[in-house]
């Protein structure tokens, strides 16, 4: 009967540090790049919008429809 327990627990003991050895998985997924919500806030307070032409160019900026500011160009 000792026997069987004795094996049991190397069982548990190998098993255990078999697992422990294996590395954790990279993550795979590349992030997508995509415009916040707070920075397209701020690009529609820039630009003054308000009501629905605020909402539409935010809604719009978070999918990636707009081009970023640009900044002016000195000559």
């Amino acid at each position: 009967m000792k026997y069987r327990i004795v094996l049991a627990a190397l069982g548990l003991i190998v098993c255990g540090s078999v697992t422990a050895a294996d590395p954790p998985a990279a993550p795979t997924a590349t992030p997508v790049k995509h415009p916040t919500l707070k920075s397209c806030n701020r690009e529609a307070t820039a630009k003054q919008l308000e009501g629905k032409q605020r909402e539409q160019y935010v809604k719009d900026c978070t999918a990636g429809k707009t081009q970023a500011a640009q900044p002016a160009a000195s000559h």
